[in-house]
């Protein structure tokens, strides 16, 4: 009778063992790698976030992600399928869709409002420049040429009755501008959160370009090639779901986040917990990318607006 039952226990062992053997297997299968790329900003933090919080190995998704200090570079990345999804600015996104190029915004990142701005123009405090009608003959420092800072100093200069053609842009990293201003290399620049806060200490806000584009618009967003997207629409839709969960999360947690940005950006954990922090949307709203390309088409950077909506994924 033991022997009976003793048989019937092993078989019931190994029947179990299968299943868990399989079960595994079907975790594995399920288990796809994502290859991530964002600026090392609060506006493309989110993927920092869901990496650390493991909203990324919950939705079965084993991200390896890259740091690359401004949009255009990301977005040749994911040209050349380099990388799968990338973060950029609206504006490189928006001047590669006029050109073309097959990509397609699958979620939102950070967005501008004017009441907390997450970016600004600074000057040394000792500079003659008070606001955007001293910029003429001045040259700005911004991490990318043609990307959505020069538009926001664009639409300030225009806005305020001045002619944008007669300021001048020089790209360099955010951890550069300050030592650049300093140095007198540069008379103004438009940094970004945590660089922004960071500089605050020795040098002075000159104004808020942005809110010559809208008090409340987009300033990143997570694309990928229209190919990649058509290929991996179950990927692409365990992104999006990730990136709302992270949203929802970072919005309510600034205290957790600062101290993985912290990581991240190599910036003091006290600091951001002073600055203005990014506020994240759940999903992209066309409404919220609509007037940079309004700006775009004005001040000459793109040949003519279009519709937002049909840059976005579906």
């Amino acid at each position: 009778m033991y022997a009976v039952f003793r048989r019937h226990a092993l078989r019931a062992l190994a029947a179990f063992a299968l299943c868990l053997t399989a079960s595994a297997g079907s975790a594995a299968a399920d288990t796809a790698t994502l290859r991530i790329a964002t600026t090392p900003i609060d506006v493309g933090a989110e993927v920092y976030y869901a990496q650390d919080m493991g909203f990324f190995k919950k939705a079965g998704l084993d991200v390896q992600i890259q740091t690359i200090s401004n949009g255009g570079a990301i977005a040749a990345a994911v040209a050349s399928n380099a990388i799968d999804i990338g973060q950029g600015n609206v504006l490189s996104l928006i001047t590669a869709f006029r050109r073309h190029i097959p990509i397609t915004i699958v979620a939102p990142a950070g967005r501008y409002a004017a009441q907390r701005p997450t970016s600004q123009l600074l000057v040394t405090k000792n500079s003659p420049i008070r606001g955007a009608a001293d910029l003429k003959g001045k040259t700005v420092a911004t991490n990318g040429l043609k990307n959505i800072l020069v538009l926001g100093v664009d639409a300030w200069v225009g806005e305020n009755h001045g002619d944008p053609n007669d300021v001048k842009f020089l790209e360099l990293p955010f951890s550069d501008m300050e030592g650049a201003l300093a140095q007198g290399r540069v008379d103004a620049a438009f940094l970004a959160e945590p660089s922004l806060s960071a500089a605050k200490h020795t040098m002075r806000v000159a104004g808020d370009p942005f809110t010559a584009i809208s008090p409340d618009f987009l300033i990143g967003a997570w694309f990928t090639s229209s190919s990649w997207a058509q290929a991996h629409p179950d990927l692409v839709k365990r992104f999006q779901a990730v990136m709302r969960e992270t949203a929802a999360w970072a919005n309510a947690h600034p205290a957790q986040s600062a101290q993985i940005l912290a990581k991240y950006t190599k910036v003091s954990p006290d600091l951001l917990k002073t600055m203005a922090r990014a506020t994240y949307s759940p999903d992209t709203d066309p409404k919220q990318i609509q007037p940079v390309i309004d700006a775009a088409a004005k001040y000459g950077i793109i040949d003519g607006g279009f519709p937002a909506a049909t840059m976005i994924y579906h």
